[in-house]
């Protein structure tokens, strides 16, 4: 997987996340770093759809917090964006979700970052014009 890549619709956003999902493996944890309407859901979405989850049945989990699916591997779909704390999040479990047997894939992970293990990959998206979308894959900077 390269560090950089363009998306110019949101169809290639869901094309770029099925081949992200291809990589995954049981453990895997995805942060989504991204400004409201960046793409984190169309990502997550084709995420989705490379490990054989429904991609339409994919919402952003902003009121549940977390939304699981099943598919090849257990999707686990974190919003954070409402949570004040990391506390918050260890009191519905998060880190058991993190060292499971699925995929997590955090939005707005900058705020429960002191509870994300170091291996997780940070992607973080920018719009750069009106679908067009840039990511930038690679580890926590400290």
């Amino acid at each position: 997987m390269s560090d950089e890549r363009i998306t110019r619709s949101p169809a290639e956003t869901i094309a770029f996340g099925q081949e992200i999902a291809d990589e995954l493996e049981a453990g895997g944890i995805l942060c989504l770093e991204g400004d409201l309407g960046a793409g984190k859901t169309h990502l997550v979405k084709g995420i989705a759809k490379g490990l054989d989850i429904d991609p339409n049945s994919v919402q952003s989990p902003t009121y549940t917090l977390i939304n699981e699916y099943r598919g090849r591997l257990p999707l686990y779909h974190f919003d954070c964006y409402r949570m004040e704390s990391p506390q918050e999040a260890l009191e519905i479990g998060a880190e058991e979700y993190f060292y499971g047997a699925g995929v997590c894939v955090i939005e707005w992970p900058e705020r429960i970052a002191p509870l994300i293990p170091p291996e997780a990959l940070w992607i973080t998206i920018t719009a750069t014009g009106k679908e067009v979308r840039k990511f930038v894959i690679g580890k926590k900077r400290s």
